[in-house]
């Protein structure tokens, strides 16, 4: 599989229903990106993997939907052009953060903080490239970034903070 140098992984929550305010956010986000040239890959499955590949699809982009088997489901959903089949959470995480160019987290649940933590402490202990931007969108995760960066500064230079999907885009391009 090739690595495009403009491919965003987009964490977020396969339990959002569609049409949702965060569902909406991951839609917008996925047309947005695809729009400036960005390639989308996500977990493939539903909620706002299924969202932001919809926008990312409609937006003429690529998407790839890194899937599975151990979950038992059917393949990714309908939006996403290439899937990657993994077998255990563990090597699905790994190949969404190898696939990854940068880093974008929408609201989620305990898989996004999982997708989100692993990024993050790559990047604190110097495991990851710096060009590699992690993104927050909204003010979701500000919680516990404040918690945390109260107990070490430090590890708040890593995170960037996104208030829209134009926004994403505009620091995303400041990378690329």
């Amino acid at each position: 599989m090739s690595m495009n140098e403009k491919t965003i992984a987009l964490f977020g929550t396969g339990k959002e229903p569609s049409g949702g305010s965060v569902w909406r956010l991951a839609y917008e986000t996925g047309r947005v990106l695809a729009a400036a040239g960005f390639v989308i890959v996500n977990g493939g499955y539903d909620g706002t993997m299924l969202a932001a590949a919809k926008g990312a699809s409609e937006a003429g982009g690529q998407t790839i939907g890194v899937t599975c088997s151990a979950f038992g489901r059917a393949g990714a959903n309908k939006y996403v052009k290439r899937e990657v089949v993994t077998h255990s959470l563990d090597e699905r995480l790994d190949t969404l953060i190898r696939l990854g160019q940068g880093y974008v987290v929408l609201p989620g649940g305990t898989g996004t903080l999982l997708e989100l933590a692993k990024v993050w402490e790559l990047k604190n202990k110097g495991f990851m490239a710096e060009h590699k931007p992690i993104i927050l969108v909204g003010g979701f995760w500000q919680p516990l970034i404040d918690l945390i960066t109260a107990e070490d500064q430090q590890s708040g230079r890593h995170i960037e903070q996104a208030e829209s999907p134009e926004h994403v885009r505009d620091i995303l391009t400041r990378y690329f």
